[in-house]
């Protein structure tokens, strides 16, 4: 069947046309809500007076209380006079219009609030007129500074360029950013750009890891293990938990790990549990001869329950590794796409320096560092990585949170 070039080229200039039309509609639309409609719903809202005790939990996507709040959620449930809310944008998880909504209906509400904790970037709480009975406290969602984001991603492939960042900011109006140790300060303020804000950004530890020194957490989360892989029962736990590729909305999984050589060489004495980032939604397939072996375990358990009885982790460029080496036990990053990734995002340290373990850019190479972890590991690479990033959390994390923020009169002023 023959084919008509000129039509073709101009169906295709049409379809790129649409679409920049539809961009611009898009940021106009944008600019729309986030300079005058958000601010003009909180300012209205704002006449009535602020309710005391009032605390909302804004979570960007998910629907329901993750990780990075719950062990905050269960301390702040157990004090007196304080009323917890928990509320979803649920970003890029519904239409674009539907989305706007819930930042209005978010914006109401946080203007009488009188805390409001964050896990992540915020652009609805950051374009706001905030009064100053409210303090915004940022709890984030990881650990340590490993692969840039916020400002320090500015014209790089994966931001934008530094006027559109700014344009939009997300690190606005934080009372209190905690991290977990003094090493990474720096990160935090030139992502958030907070250079200039004094002690905004605080080694206080991260809250989420507290529960890695509970017993009975560290145990239930093994036996949940056994429950998801039964075949593991009498074997090793290797998890594989690498980061997404590609922009957040149309994250993908990495597919490189070729995991029938992994059965094949290391079926004998370990399970592979395969925990993809929460932002991809089209996960690579398990081969059907991996059965038994491999378990995609990304909607069964948190990356906290699965950590705590992994006896080696698989990374890449993931944060995870931070919250792992308080373990001390191996860690190996199959880093396959470490130049193109570095291009891409960057990080904020040297990656040969920075990994506490053995850098693969193989399967067969994983193999081999997993056999050779399992002869003899040495942990003292582990151990001065988890020095330098997380000497802050040491299991009262949550606990030095809530002093700074609750410590002031009436409890609304942050403490020095």
């Amino acid at each position: 069947m023959s084919t008509n070039p000129r039509a073709e080229e101009k169906i295709t200039f049409g379809k790129r046309v649409k679409r920049a039309l539809m961009r611009q509609i898009r940021a106009r639309v944008k600019d729309a809500v986030f300079f005058v409609v958000l601010p003009a719903v909180y300012r209205k809202a704002a006449k009535k007076p602020v309710v005391p005790g009032k605390v909302l939990f804004l979570e960007n996507k998910e629907s329901w209380i993750t990780e990075s709040f719950q062990v905050m959620w269960a301390r702040l449930s157990e004090m007196p006079g304080l009323t917890l809310e928990f509320v979803s944008l649920r970003e890029t998880r519904v239409r674009l219009r539907h989305y706007y909504r819930n930042c209005i209906a978010f914006v109401k509400n946080a203007a009488t609030a009188q805390y409001v904790f964050l896990n992540d970037a915020s652009n609805a709480v950051s374009c706001l007129p905030l009064r100053p009975e409210t303090k915004v406290v940022q709890l984030w969602h990881g650990c340590g500074a490993f692969k840039k984001w916020g400002m320090s991603t500015a014209d790089l492939i994966f931001g934008g360029t530094r006027d559109e960042t700014l344009r939009h900011p997300f690190y606005k109006n934080l009372s209190l950013v905690t991290v977990s140790s003094p090493e990474v300060v720096w990160a935090y303020e030139e992502a958030m750009v907070l250079q200039n804000e004094s002690r905004i950004v605080r080694p206080t530890g991260v809250s989420r890891t507290d529960v890695f020194f509970d017993k009975g957490y560290l145990s239930s989360s093994c036996k949940k293990i056994q429950q998801i892989a039964p075949t593991g029962y009498d074997k090793k736990i290797l998890v594989y938990a690498p980061t997404f590729r590609g922009r957040v909305a149309k994250a993908e999984g990495p597919s490189a790990l070729d995991l029938t050589r992994m059965k094949n060489s290391l079926g004998d004495s370990y399970v592979l549990l395969i925990k993809h980032h929460p932002f991809v939604r089209e996960r690579p397939d398990i081969p059907a001869d991996c059965a038994g072996f491999a378990f995609d375990v990304s909607d069964e358990i948190g990356i906290n329950e699965l950590i705590c009885g992994a006896d080696m982790v698989i990374s890449d460029y993931s944060s995870l590794v931070f919250e792992y080496s308080l373990f001390e036990r191996p860690m190996i990053f199959f880093a396959y796409d470490r130049d193109e990734y570095a291009d891409w995002r960057g990080f904020y340290y040297d990656y040969d320096e920075l990994a506490p373990g053995p850098i693969c850019s193989t399967t067969d190479e994983v193999i081999k560092a997993v056999c050779a972890a399992d002869a003899c590991f040495d942990p003292s690479q582990v151990r001065a990585f988890r020095d330098k990033f997380m000497c802050a959390c040491d299991g009262h994390a949550t606990d030095r949170i809530i002093e700074l923020v609750f410590s002031g009169e009436g409890g609304s002023e942050v403490a020095e």
